[in-house]
C-alpha cells in the first residue's frame, strides 16, 4: 500500500514538473507545451524554468507572458551568448502562434549550444492572451489600431472575381452564423479566434466581420499580432443594409 502511494506521488510530481512529457512535438522534435501546461509551470515556478519570448523587443514591451524573459530570435542569431543561462535550465520558447517560426528556430540554436531540456509553446502569445492567462502589459498595450475597413460591395466583388485570394471570416458565434452570413464566409468565433487561426492562409487577404464592428476589431488586432500581412474588416450590418445576398 505504501509502495502504491509512493508511485502515485512520484507520477504526480513528474507530470507537474517535466516539460518533456508533452505529447505533440514540433517538426524538429521539440515537445510542444499546451497553454494549460505552461500556465501550470508559470504558476508553480519550478527551479530552473525559463520562459523565453523570441519575438521582437517592441512586442515584448507591449505585452508578454508573466515573468518571461526577452531574447529576440534576431539577437540570438547574431550572438548566441544572448542566451546566458545554466545548461541544465528548462527552456520554453514562444512567439506569435503556430505560424510563427521564431520559437522553433530559437530552440534549435539552444540545442546547438548544448541545452537539452527544451520545449516550444506553439500556440504563443495570442492564444495565451485570448485565454486570459497572466500577462505583463506595457503602456502601448491598449493603444487603438486603425483597421482597413472595406465596403460590402468591395468584399462582394472580391468574392466573385478573386475568391481564391481572399478568406472572409465571420467572427460571431455559431448561432448567429447559422441564422445568416456572407456567402462563402467561414465561422471562427472571436472568443477562440487566435486558437483556431492556424486554418487561415497567410498568403490570402483575410477579411473579418461581425454585426457592428466590435468583435471583428478584436479579431483584426489578433491577426495583426499573428503577423498576417493582408487583413481587412467589414461590417455585417452594412452588408444587410445594402441588400446583399445572405446564406442561412
Amino acid at each position: 500500500m505504501k509502495m502504491m502511494r509512493f508511485i502515485t506521488l512520484l507520477l504526480v510530481l513528474l507530470s507537474s514538473t517535466a516539460i518533456c512529457l508533452a505529447a505533440e512535438k514540433t517538426k524538429d522534435g521539440f515537445p510542444i507545451v499546451t497553454s494549460e501546461q505552461l500556465k501550470q509551470l508559470v504558476e508553480s515556478k519550478p527551479a530552473g524554468l525559463a520562459v523565453i519570448d523570441a519575438r521582437s523587443t517592441q512586442e515584448y514591451q507591449e505585452a508578454h507572458i508573466l515573468n518571461a524573459i526577452s531574447i529576440p530570435l534576431n539577437a540570438l542569431e547574431k550572438d548566441n551568448t544572448a542566451l546566458n543561462l545554466p545548461k541544465n535550465s528548462r527552456l520554453v520558447f514562444y512567439c506569435n502562434g503556430v505560424k510563427c517560426g521564431k520559437s522553433g528556430k530559437s530552440a534549435l540554436i539552444a540545442k546547438g549550444m548544448g541545452y537539452t531540456d527544451i520545449a516550444v509553446y506553439a500556440d504563443g502569445m495570442p492564444v495565451w492572451e485570448e485565454k486570459g492567462y497572466p500577462l505583463f502589459t506595457g503602456p502601448e498595450y491598449d493603444k487603438t489600431v486603425k483597421t482597413s475597413l472595406l465596403k460590402p460591395a468591395v468584399v462582394k466583388a472580391l468574392l466573385e472575381s478573386a475568391a481564391t485570394t481572399v478568406t472572409v471570416v465571420d467572427v460571431r458565434d455559431a448561432k448567429e452564423f447559422a441564422e445568416g452570413h456572407v456567402p462563402g464566409a467561414i465561422n471562427i468565433p472571436v472568443e477562440n479566434f487566435a486558437a483556431n487561426s492556424g486554418s487561415l492562409d497567410k498568403g490570402k487577404q483575410i477579411i473579418v466581420y461581425c454585426n457592428s464592428g466590435g468583435r471583428s476589431y478584436n479579431a483584426y488586432r489578433k491577426l495583426q499580432k499573428l503577423a498576417y500581412p493582408n487583413i481587412a474588416q467589414m461590417i455585417f450590418a452594412d452588408w444587410q443594409k445594402d441588400g446583399l445576398p445572405i446564406v442561412k
